[in-house]
């Protein structure tokens, strides 16, 4: 068994060591094609002030995940000033091997700071959408504004993706994507919606993976949505399976490590992410937090709570996962249990302990809030969900310390992953009273999700009445949030879809909230 997973690891890296280098290999093969190769679009990401992650996966049919080739093919790649390319500003040939899906990851560098710019990819005959795409500021200027959307959890068979189409109209200077681009399973019978709902197809290997992303990536709203600008994203539990926890999962499968690397693998292939060079591990522990700073005026903490986790407190007997637990569950408060992981969270410190911005924004999972399931009147009481936050407190007490020692200007915590928006003040103690000096130290914004289903909303209004920090929640309506950033403010807009059953749903602003300068704390605007 041990030299079977050694085996697995040497695999695993010698396939990351090759996604380095394929930017840089010569095109290898001019295979004819027979197919048109771009139908899962184009995409950016992790803009820097002189660079950013061009993207797109060469396929022949989406929805049949049939292979393209066998061979590596060689792909061409512009990026210019203008949409029309007559000022190119980079170029260069990149080499999709079928041992990465024919994905192709390209790192755009000289590039020209806090600016737009577009890019398509050329294979043989055939050329890509054109896509806009911009760089960030440099980190000592002061831009006068940043415009981006905030999305998560966007289950295929639950309803269309016509946030999407919305995210793309709203013209925003980039995406922050916080988790569950895809689920591992599905469908449900839709046709019959009385009937158990049961998993089924849940995905297993690099294939079934592969195949989802097609599947979802398929989608022209997406696609739109991609081709608008640059994404910054992390993972959270769907991208691998449900509720896992570092190496275990629901079922404690004995090979969960093996599939945990094959979904880490099919995220790479299909994201415009940044590989580190020097991971050690390859894809089978694949770093995904990062930060990416808009000059002076913000820096995105990019959090990573699934792969470094200590697992959930108090799991149903012979199950991994989370539990819903009351006072009784000792574990949920012991001070060593962490979210993520200790050397992530003194990499957080670090970034608390020297961030010049003017805001800082933690785009990660759930909902770090206190979300008691049932009333607190004294310490004891309250019921806790173990998968987020609530399941961790010792681990939220360290980061709200962090806060309140190092100070950050302007703390703010955009989430996602349970279903619903909610706009929370965040307090070092959520159950002690304000005027024992329990001030409010950062604000959270929760988005919905893009199509997943949530609670009855009779349900999550008695949660907001039974956690006072939580000063709005909504969970009947599927969308996503708009931020507009200056340096004086913060406005938050949560936009919420008619009907995700439509593709044609016209979306409006449910709530929107500022955030003044100096003055944290949700207020309604």
């Amino acid at each position: 068994m041990q030299a079977n997973r050694r085996h697995f690891l040497a695999h695993i890296t010698r396939l990351a060591g090759l996604a380095s280098l394929t930017a840089a290999l010569p095109g290898l093969s001019k295979v004819p094609l027979s197919h048109y190769p771009f139908a899962l679009g184009v995409a950016s990401g992790a803009p820097l002030p002189t660079g950013v992650v061009l993207w797109t996966r060469l396929i022949a049919n989406p929805i049949a995940e049939q292979a393209f080739s066998t061979q590596a093919i060689a792909v061409r790649w512009e990026i210019a000033e203008d949409e029309h390319f007559r000022r190119i500003a980079a170029k260069g040939q990149a080499t999709a091997v079928p041992e990465l899906a024919h994905s192709i990851h390209v790192d755009a560098s000289g590039l020209q700071p806090d600016r737009w710019y577009w890019y398509r990819f050329m294979a043989g005959d055939a050329v890509s959408p054109t896509a806009r795409t911009r760089t960030a500021p440099l980190k000592e200027t002061m831009p006068a504004a940043l415009r981006f959307a905030v999305a998560s959890c966007q289950h295929w068979e639950f309803g269309h993706y016509a946030a999407h189409r919305h995210i793309a109209a709203a013209n925003p200077d980039l995406v922050a994507f916080l988790g569950d681009y895809i689920y591992e399973w599905g469908p449900y019978d839709l046709a019959h919606p009385s009937a158990p709902r049961q998993r089924n197809n849940e995905s297993m290997t690099l294939a079934h993976y592969r195949a989802r992303y097609a599947q979802y990536k398929s989608d022209p709203h997406l696609q739109a949505a991609h081709h608008a600008a640059p994404w910054i994203l992390t993972w959270d539990d769907h991208e691998v399976a449900n509720d896992y926890g570092r190496d275990r999962d629901e079922i404690l499968s004995p090979s969960f490590h093996q599939r945990r690397a094959a979904a880490y693998q099919a995220f790479y292939e299909h994201m415009p992410v940044r590989l580190f060079s020097n991971q050690p591990g390859g894809f089978a522990q694949m770093r995904i937090y990062q930060r990416y700073g808009w000059g002076r005026l913000a820096q995105f903490h990019v959090l990573d709570s699934r792969q470094y986790r200590s697992y959930q407190a108090c799991p149903v007997s012979g199950r991994g996962g989370s539990n819903s637990v009351t006072a009784h569950c000792r574990e949920r408060s012991e001070n060593r249990r962490t979210l993520l992981g200790h050397e992530q969270e003194q990499w957080l410190d670090q970034g608390f302990a020297t961030s010049q911005a003017k805001w800082n924004i933690l785009a990660q999972q759930t909902l770090m809030a206190q979300h008691s399931q049932l009333p607190i009147r004294k310490p004891e009481d309250g019921r806790f969900w173990t998968d987020g936050w609530d399941g961790y407190p010792a681990a939220r007490k360290r980061l709200f310390d962090a806060l309140q020692r190092h100070r950050p200007a302007n703390p703010v915590v955009i989430s996602g992953d349970v279903h619903a928006f909610y706009a929370a003040d965040l307090r070092p103690d959520f159950i002690r009273p304000v005027s024992t000096g329990n001030p409010v130290i950062a604000t959270e914004f929760c988005g919905t999700s893009i199509t997943s289903s949530s609670r009855p909303q009779l349900r999550t209004d008695r949660y907001v009445a039974e956690n006072p920090h939580i000063q709005y929640g909504r969970s009947d309506r599927r969308g996503f949030a708009i931020v507009e950033l200056t340096p004086a403010k913060m406005n938050v807009h949560f936009m919420g879809l008619e009907n995700v059953l439509r593709a044609e749903s016209p979306a409006s602003a449910l709530a929107s909230f500022v955030v003044e300068d100096g003055k944290p704390g949700v207020q309604r605007s």
